[in-house]
């Protein structure tokens, strides 16, 4: 037992095992053949996101699930190689399967066209993997009138046929049908012009026979063997495959049972003599089938011993014998590989029941962990699947985020303060529609205002040279929510603080009070997205200059992330002492800067930063001072930088 499992019920998955039968099953490909691995049903149950991540490195060139969502939850949890859903999709699963760059296979005409029409709108290629139905009689084009719909196919523009393939109904047992399958399905891809990249037909069972197709098929699809799960007897004498999964328990409880006592519900077993038993805590509602009631094998330290009545919903009992060296906290190894008679294959022979079921049910209860070379690499949760936000309604969501802070901060009070006084205002305030600026780029320039170059005033007034011109270029990229953004420029406070709170507001500055609200006074230089030059409306509102600014192609940049582009000029008054720079949004990396000329001798400047780091980078140069972080920090709205002089 690994010392380091504490648990009532575990599932253990050796990694070394895996790896091995792969090893064994490859020696009977052909030279031009790879393999798909089949992640299907959580790996068997094994556990799809450690297994992709092993085939990946054992030389898989696919993953094959079942539906979209097992696609979507590998996806989410960070597998990038290439994943084919194999059974027939939904249109409604349609916008899924392309956000998460999903193979399809299509079984029918008319969900393709579905997927191209689809593909075509949202400008993208989707890659299909066309089945053909040769005598399974489920999914697939049928195998003698194929060819017309597979030339329909052809021509959906959006659509890249990367594969074909059928499906073996009993290759295990049942030779001459799987040849009969074998020529049909050589017929048709005899008869198209070019083969597509991948053609594959064999799973694992089919490799050990004679029509795995070797000459013609390049792919292979690894299921259940490579578990180390035999599904014919006579595979035993071609190929040494050894169980993956190991189903463990411990003696909860030791009792004695007299002769001719009866044990368990509906009184199924009576003890023929006088005996020890032990009761394990799991049972049917833990996957252990309730059918292996006095049928099942366990093995405890090496010997196997015999289940006796019925298996309860969480209990199952185990005849330990009088002479016994057995003790409470005992492991016990109810499937797995600890001897043969505890194998999958031979536990469902018992009742007539499918390993593949078994196997999918196996540990309900349990937390499964992977063993590599005698040590724990890696665990799932009970649940058996990952956390999955989107399995959540917002309220329910909304206390496992705080759950999961205070657990991870080890104090209920700080999780509750960082959720109820941070985060709260991004659930609730925001109402889901979250964005943020990266790469937030901002350079002001001050010069002095030279008499020669005073335009709209009196000389002798010496007006401007209380002034700072300046200039300002920002850059920064984002979600473009509207085909118009305002640049807004107001001489009062509480006018400007209007639009702080206005999401189509992408620039906002603060003129000196001196100053009438006129184009002379602020004016935009240039303004861009994604280098488009926009059009800029100026409008004068309840004490505030808007400057509208838009174009006609941006509608088709909505909802992408955009660089926005923004510079103008503008006065400053030297007297103000001070110049701000606020963050108004959630941003990631920002760069600040401000030129200024020999006249300000000395600078301060003041950082006033919440998120990741509250100490940017502030360097100096002549007449130059720059403030950085890094381009992956995060920075809190109502940040900022005060350059005081």
């Amino acid at each position: 037992m690994n010392s380091a499992i504490k648990e009532r019920s575990w599932v253990e998955i050796d990694l070394d095992s895996y790896r091995h039968n792969l090893t064994e099953l490859k020696r009977f490909f052909a030279p031009q053949q790879s393999f798909m691995q089949i992640v299907k049903a959580d790996a068997y149950g094994h556990g799809a996101f450690e297994i992709s991540k092993i085939a990946s490195k054992e030389g898989a060139c696919y993953l094959g699930v079942a539906n979209c969502e097992e696609g979507k939850l590998l996806r989410i949890q960070g597998i990038k190689m290439p994943i084919l859903v194999l059974s027939p999709s939904l249109t409604t699963e349609i916008e899924d399967l392309i956000l998460h760059d999903l193979s399809v296979a299509i079984s029918n005409f008319e969900f393709a066209n579905d997927l191209n029409r689809y593909a075509y709108d949202h400008k993208t290629k989707v890659k299909i993997h066309i089945k053909i139905d040769t005598g399974m009689h489920r999914s697939g084009l049928d195998y003698e009138s194929c060819l017309n719909d597979l030339n329909r196919i052809c021509k959906l523009a959006n659509l890249e046929i990367e594969g074909i393939f059928s499906h073996y109904a009993s290759s295990e047992s049942n030779t001459e049908f799987s040849e009969k399958q074998l020529g049909r399905f050589l017929k048709v891809i005899n008869a198209l012009p070019v083969p597509p990249k991948y053609v594959h037909v064999a799973n694992s069972s089919a490799l050990l026979g004679k029509y795995s197709g070797q000459e013609t098929m390049n792919l292979v699809r690894l299921g259940i063997l490579s578990y180390g799960v035999y599904t014919s007897p006579q595979q035993m004498l071609q190929i040494d495959l050894r169980p993956v999964m190991s189903f463990k328990s411990r003696i909860a409880h030791i009792k004695t049972l007299s002769k001719n006592e009866v044990l368990g519900y509906n009184l199924t077993y009576k003890a023929s003599k006088d005996t020890v038993y032990a009761i394990i805590p799991v049972g049917y509602a833990d996957g252990y089938d309730f059918l292996l009631g006095n049928r099942g094998k366990v093995c405890i330290k090496g010997k196997v011993l015999p289940v006796i009545g019925r298996i309860s919903m969480d209990m199952i009992t185990i005849e330990l014998g009088m002479d016994h060296n057995f003790e409470i906290g005992d492991e016990v190894t109810l499937l797995g590989n600890c001897h043969p008679e505890t194998r999958v294959e031979q536990l469902t022979a018992k009742y007539q029941g499918s390993a593949y079921e078994l196997l999918c049910q196996i540990g309900r209860r349990a937390k499964r962990f992977y063993i590599s070379e005698g040590s724990i690499v890696a665990s799932s949760p009970l649940s058996r699947r990952d956390f999955v936000s989107s399995d959540f309604t917002d309220s329910k969501l909304n206390l496992i985020i705080e759950s999961a802070i205070s657990q991870r901060l080890q104090s209920n009070e700080i999780g509750e303060l960082i959720y109820r006084e941070i985060l709260r205002s991004f659930f609730y305030n925001k109402d889901k529609d979250i964005h943020y600026r990266k790469n937030f780029v901002h350079s002001l320039k001050f010069s002095d205002v030279h008499l020669h170059e005073q335009h709209h005033c009196d000389p002798k007034t010496k007006f401007y040279e209380h002034y700072f011109r300046t200039n300002t270029e920002l850059t920064f990229e984002k979600v473009l929510q509207n085909d118009y953004f305002i640049v807004a420029c107001a001489n009062s406070d509480k006018v400007l603080n209007r639009y702080f709170q206005r999401k189509d507001v992408e620039y906002r500055w603060l003129m000196d009070s001196n100053f009438s609200l006129t184009d002379e006074q602020f004016t935009i230089t240039g303004v861009s997205v994604d280098g488009i030059d926009l059009n800029s409306v100026i409008n004068r509102k309840q004490g505030c200059l808007e400057i509208r600014c838009s174009h006609p192609l941006l509608k088709d940049l909505m909802g992408k992330q955009v660089k926005f582009s923004i510079s103008t000029q503008t006065f400053y008054p030297k007297t103000s002492h001070q110049l701000s720079v606020f963050i108004t949004e959630l941003t990631q990396g920002i760069r600040i800067s401000l030129i200024h000329p020999d006249s300000l001798e000395s600078i301060e400047v003041i950082p006033i930063f919440s998120g990741q780091n509250k100490y940017p980078k502030i360097s100096r140069t002549t007449n130059k001072i720059s403030i950085a972080t890094q381009a992956d920090e995060w920075i809190f709205p109502m940040s900022g930088i005060v350059f005081a002089y």
